[in-house]
């Protein structure tokens, strides 16, 4: 599996000849260092609805001809913007074409602004993605909570991408717990520097990881870890 960062929460995940983009906030990320013209995907998937993961999905999905996969009402609305989608709900996982996705809890909000009005978008989530015999768990925009470690117990997470900011989600101190509770063995930290209120520093986030024995990869935009 090849998981490459393209800046804020955006995400990558290659194996077994299949591609999946999480959270393709691109063209309104000045780091994310790609344009939407250049993603080549098989899926999209989303964790919620707000602009910085949301992004470019549609303008993605109608370029590679493939589905976004969401929670119901968040691919209802994308199904409105006329492509392919496909909705599910937390807890529930679904297999496609060279992998499987289960949406987990997240604890944060999920809404779409359309001009002065806020368009409910389901509630927020996380995502397992099981591709090429690995899992990787994108934590979504959540505070820490308890379930993480069910979370860990009932999968075998060999990566996650886990919020550091504050402010909006958890912030390092929290993301530390969070990766010991689901059991992974590497972290990519996410949501941080974007913007000004949520300035972090990676590096140190990750030299913190490596005394409980988690690798951290704090991925400047288009760097990748293989595992």
């Amino acid at each position: 599996m090849k998981i490459t960062y393209y800046g804020h929460s955006s995400i990558l995940v290659e194996a077994g000849g299949k591609s999946v983009i999480i959270d393709p906030f691109l063209s309104g990320n000045p780091g994310s260092g790609i344009s939407p013209s250049d993603v080549k995907v098989d899926a999209v998937v989303l964790t919620h609805g707000h602009s910085d993961h949301f992004g470019d999905c549609i303008e993605i999905a109608k370029n590679n001809d493939c589905p976004i996969i969401a929670v119901y009402e968040l691919a209802v609305y994308c199904g409105n913007q006329g492509v392919k989608s496909h909705g599910m709900n937390i807890g529930g996982s679904a297999q496609f074409d060279g992998f499987k996705v289960k949406y987990t809890p997240a604890f944060h909000s999920s809404s779409i602004s359309v001009g002065d009005t806020w368009i409910y978008a389901g509630q927020p989530g996380g995502v397992i993605l099981t591709m090429g015999g690995k899992q990787f768990y994108h934590a979504g925009d959540t505070s820490l909570f308890g379930d993480m470690k069910l979370i860990g117990e009932m999968n075998n997470i060999d990566a996650a991408a886990l919020p550091i900011g504050d402010l909006l989600t958890m912030g390092p101190e929290d993301a530390l717990l969070a990766a010991q509770w689901i059991r992974t063995k590497h972290v990519i930290p996410v949501h941080y520097d974007t913007f000004p209120g949520i300035r972090q520093d990676a590096q140190a986030f990750c030299e913190e990881l490596a005394k409980t024995g988690v690798s951290g990869h704090p991925l400047k935009a288009g760097e990748s870890l293989e595992i």
